[in-house]
């Protein structure tokens, strides 16, 4: 096996961890909006769609908008994708942070269905289309950049800063959702006390657009494009040939990709509004509970993503898959308990088993995929997954427990979803946890790691052999 140590890539810890934050800030604004959409999604309704007479189907008209904008995820993968894995991740993640703070701010400027008739919910529709379109680019990139800038052996510590950023965006929503609930009364906050949070996007926005423009492209792409510049006939690979070539990989993407946001969204989204209608629970109470639940989740997340890059990242994932088929109905029912020990409880159970994705799925996902085609590759199957799975888990749930009646079905949904996923994860993944990154060689942070990788070149580049392994003649 041919092995170039010039070609490793030597990264400095400390450049990495900046790069970390200033992505994960990005993070943070964009979900700091879909939380407030989701803790504000009762309010919302009754401004948006007051037409409508029934709150159940309001809450349903509320939680179709927050889907279909979902619709133009792909898109907005395709298209970042494409311009990510040409021009660089830095340029990409400028621009959709600016979409981003952009369609918040539009959010809290529209004139409500009182005001201006069927255009509220279009407007509405509008802004949520092009958050959803910016942010078919903004995960993936983050994903992508931070696992190419981080060494390989603490690539799911660093990675799970990115869902730390998650977590402190809805974090913050809950908080200022709550601040405005117990300062407010019921009428200041429909009639405008609601539109406080979405305006305060713009200056997040500039923010993590001041932060994000001084990140330095990530080293594994500079390589690459060193590498296209020495072979200069070296042509782009098209949609088809990388869904005919690495199949495998786009399924268990695409399943990893559809637990993780069932059970995000399930928890982050849809629980909220849960406790409201079906339990009866305050809105104030609700959002207080969740938000001290994503607190604990904090430094459990940095736990399970060291214990990702310690004993593998398969095995993380089947300890979250095995505890959700076991624990969901348990959490649900617990839940509907209604008692305020029983609601804790329940919530905490979907928290932790959730932190375990939030620690090793960013580390994990870029893994998956070549350098070359891993922005695009990857944007564009996080983006329909997340489009078909979980942008609509709110709306599935709610029509759910609407045509049944049960309020355990959200609960068998998730089950369901896991039981698939611990499938897929079992029989078709194989960790990465530790290894280069496909495609690349690999990256290290001290000169204990590069002496190492030199010395064991088989382990530094397993994809290689496993490329040698396939193409060998039976």
């Amino acid at each position: 096996m041919k092995f170039n140590k010039k070609k490793i890539n030597v990264v400095d810890i400390q450049t990495a961890k900046k790069s970390v934050f200033a992505t994960g800030v990005g993070n943070a604004m964009e979900w700091f909006d879909f939380g407030l959409y989701s803790y504000l999604a009762v309010i919302i309704s009754q401004n948006f769609f007051s037409a409508v007479q029934n709150d159940e189907l309001k809450l349903v008209f509320t939680f179709a908008t927050f889907a279909i904008a979902f619709l133009m995820r792909p898109l907005g993968g395709i298209i970042f994708g494409k311009i990510g894995d040409r021009a660089g991740r830095k340029v990409v993640l400028t621009t959709t942070i600016i979409l981003m703070a952009f369609s918040t701010l539009l959010i809290g400027l529209l004139p409500t269905y009182d005001q201006i008739g069927i255009w509220a919910p279009i407007l509405l529709l509008v802004a949520r289309i092009i958050q959803g379109f910016s942010t078919g680019g903004e995960y993936a990139g983050a994903m992508v950049y931070i696992a190419e800038s981080s060494p390989d052996n603490k690539r799911h510590i660093l990675g799970s800063g990115l869902e730390i950023g998650t977590l402190t965006g809805y974090i913050l929503a809950s908080l200022v959702a709550s601040i405005l609930f117990i300062a407010l009364s019921d009428d200041q906050m429909a009639t405008w006390g609601w539109r406080i949070p979405f305006l305060l996007g713009l200056p997040l926005g500039l923010i993590g657009l001041y932060l994000r423009k001084s990140l330095e492209e990530s080293p594994i792409f500079e390589n690459e494009l060193s590498n296209n510049n020495e072979d200069q006939e070296q042509e782009e690979e098209g949609f088809l040939s990388i869904l005919k070539n690495h199949k495998k990989d786009i399924i268990v993407c695409f399943v990893a990709v559809a637990f993780f946001n069932v059970t995000n969204y399930m928890l982050l989204s849809y629980m909220p509004s849960y406790l409201d209608e079906i339990i009866g629970l305050s809105s104030t109470v609700g959002t207080v509970l969740i938000t001290l639940v994503m607190i604990i989740m904090v430094p459990l997340t940095l736990m399970f993503g060291k214990l990702s890059d310690k004993i593998g990242n398969k095995t993380v994932f089947l300890i979250g898959l095995g505890g959700l088929t076991l624990l969901s109905a348990l959490a649900f029912y617990l839940v509907n308990l209604n008692g305020l020990v029983y609601v804790s409880l329940g919530i905490l159970i979907l928290g932790v088993l959730l932190a375990t994705y939030e620690g090793s799925i960013p580390g994990s996902l870029p893994t998956m995929f070549y350098t070359d085609i891993r922005y695009r590759t990857l944007s564009v199957t996080f983006n329909v997954s997340v489009s078909i799975f979980g942008g609509t888990t709110p709306l599935i749930s709610t029509w759910l427990v609407h045509q049944t009646g049960n309020n355990l079905a959200p609960a068998w949904y998730l089950t369901i979803v896991s039981i698939i996923g611990f499938l897929v994860i079992l029989l078709l993944f194989k960790s990465t946890s530790g290894k280069s990154l496909k495609g690349s060689y690999p990256t290290v942070s001290t000169k204990s790691e590069y002496k190492e990788a030199v010395e064991n070149p088989e382990d530094a580049l397993w994809w290689k052999a496993e490329e040698e392994e396939e193409n060998k003649p039976v």
